[in-house]
């Protein structure tokens, strides 16, 4: 591809097909693509919350405007990017965003049933402290340790800082703000020879067993497998007062930052000029559900779940079925996202309503009840992008995948046809693949070996 001759100089690329990918930091990699070269960009960047303690999830990269300005730059004027992010950490990543020089358009909520929550257990945690029973121990530790002639300093000592210095962690103990963890006074109690050998700490009557699902917490495919939590009870006074509190919610969204290069001139000007600036609507039409057109010439009409309906093709009845008008939420298609939306029949107006559209009068002598056209959930009026166990294929370990048939609807969403779609964040080349499916050209950059690989694979797949 010549769009990457300049990043050949400088970093590994394979290229595959209409396909590039880059092996490097993104924001290096950027730098050397041409200005004005990339027709979208689709991505799913870091959520900076250390996932799974990977250290490419806690860079700081999400939030850099440097980063996001070298975006822009190498984005068509009124090109779209459409970035993920997660509900804790979306602000900051928007900001940097707008804060480069684009234009936050929107917000696609993508809502799924595969979240799985990271919470503490607010009573486990007091128990593992040691709870209100053990309160005793830090006062009584350091007359101890007086009586003994141990310092403060030396017992320290045992617990270095990340930096290697010494923590205030003892005095804490000894002024009662916070307990030792077990495995803590376990090291005290060896090292110098405690007079007792328990903490009274706290061993949790196991009273049962729980499967649950194991999932990565995000709206990916899950990587999902049966696992086993032991129930207990609250060992402690103290902790049983907060039996059933915790620290996190169950996550079942990801918000996507909908923003654009601004335009040169008019909408209308730009897209005859570079091809971008608008979204594909009709590409990206939820279902095939049969609407009403509005009567000629009446180019206010149509109904609220489809305004374009004017002058689309109809039958002799004035239908079409066109599908909905795209939303800003999508879904996966749970069974636990599926029960959250109420059962929604159709749209039932009379045959006068048709008639007169938004604006029209009515004809005289026209009436009688029209059916509703379809029922069933309200969830099928958004788009809605089921997971498929070939998103995550063997060898694929990345922790993040997002699957193919949404990856494939935001690219169409904002590229135009034969368009280059831009991933600074490739991972395991989701993007990559769905573009390849639609027909797009695709440049992906990603710094770790192991991922460029995995994409490599999914991505040749593809080009075959």
């Amino acid at each position: 591809m010549k769009l990457v001759e300049n990043l050949e100089l400088v970093l590994p690329v394979q290229v595959i097909g209409e396909a590039a990918l880059v092996l490097g930091d993104c924001l290096e990699a950027l730098t050397l693509l041409p200005d004005a070269s990339v027709d979208s960009i689709v991505t799913d960047p870091p959520y900076e919350l250390g996932f799974m303690g990977k250290s490419w999830d806690a860079s700081g990269i999400a939030y850099n405007v440097d980063m996001w300005r070298e975006a822009l730059r190498v984005l068509k004027p009124g090109g779209h990017l459409l970035a993920f992010s997660g509900s804790r950490t979306y602000h900051r990543m928007t900001c940097a965003i707008e804060d480069a020089g684009f234009e936050v358009r929107d917000q696609i909520m993508w809502v799924y049933g595969s979240g799985f929550p990271k919470s503490l257990d607010v009573s486990k945690a007091i128990d593992k402290m040691g709870g209100a029973s053990v309160a005793w121990f830090g006062p009584w530790f350091r007359q101890w340790r007086e009586h003994k002639g141990i310092t403060q300093k030396q017992v320290a000592a045992l617990f270095p800082s990340k930096t290697g210095g010494l923590t205030g962690c003892v005095a804490n103990w000894e002024l009662g703000l916070n307990m030792p963890t077990i495995e803590q006074f376990n090291l005290i109690r060896d090292t110098f020879d405690l007079p007792f050998d328990s903490i009274e700490a706290v061993q949790r009557e196991v009273i049962g067993q729980r499967t649950t699902g194991i999932g990565t917490g995000g709206g990916t495919v899950a990587i999902m497998g049966d696992g086993s939590r032991d129930i207990t009870a609250s060992a402690t006074d103290a902790a049983r007062q907060w039996d059933g509190w915790g620290t996190a919610l169950k996550p079942a969204h990801e918000p996507i930052c909908v923003a654009r290069k601004p335009t040169v001139g008019t909408v209308a000007a730009n897209v005859l000029q570079f091809g971008t600036g608008g979204l594909n609507i009709d590409g990206c039409r939820v279902g095939d559900d049969v609407r009403y057109n509005p009567p000629a010439g009446n180019v206010a009409g149509g109904n609220s779940l489809n305004m374009s309906a004017v002058g689309m093709p109809q039958d002799a009845e004035g239908r079409t079925a066109i599908g909905r008008w795209p939303a800003n939420l999508i879904h996966d298609g749970s069974d636990e996202v599926l029960a959250a939306f109420p059962t929604a029949p159709g749209q039932q107006r009379t045959t006068a309503e048709r008639t007169q559209g938004a604006l029209g009068a009515v004809t005289p002598g026209q009436s009688g009840i029209e059916p509703r056209s379809d029922t069933g959930s309200a969830a099928r009026f958004f788009y809605c992008a089921k997971a498929s166990k070939s998103d995550r294929s063997a060898g694929n370990t990345h922790p993040t995948v997002k699957p193919t048939d949404l990856m494939r609807y935001l690219c169409r969403l904002v590229t135009p046809p034969g368009g280059l779609v831009l991933d600074p964040f490739m991972g395991s080349g989701s993007t990559g693949k769905a573009a390849m499916r639609e027909g797009f050209q695709f440049v992906g950059i990603d710094m770790t070996p192991e991922y460029v690989e995995i994409a490599a694979d999914r991505i040749a797949l593809e080009a075959l």
